[in-house]
């Protein structure tokens, strides 16, 4: 399986699955981050946390136990 915080700088993904319950599944799909999503990786930060990314046409940082839950295709 893999997820987003595996995808490298540069990559544009798309979104197979999201993992989680409750709460914080609920506030990665109020973040446009839904299954079939593109999201493109635009930065990491240096130690890899967080990740910036473009969905949807806005740009949005994302922390690695969130990009954790998000599985691609």
């Amino acid at each position: 399986m893999r997820t987003l915080k595996d995808a490298r700088v540069g990559e544009t993904v798309t979104v197979a699955r999201l993992h989680g319950e409750g709460p914080v599944k609920r506030r990665i799909m109020d973040m446009g981050i839904t299954k079939g999503t593109e999201l493109y990786v635009r930065k990491v930060a240096p130690l890899g946390d967080p990740m910036e990314l473009n969905v949807r046409g806005y740009e949005l940082s994302v922390r690695k136990a969130d990009a954790e839950m998000i599985e691609l295709d």
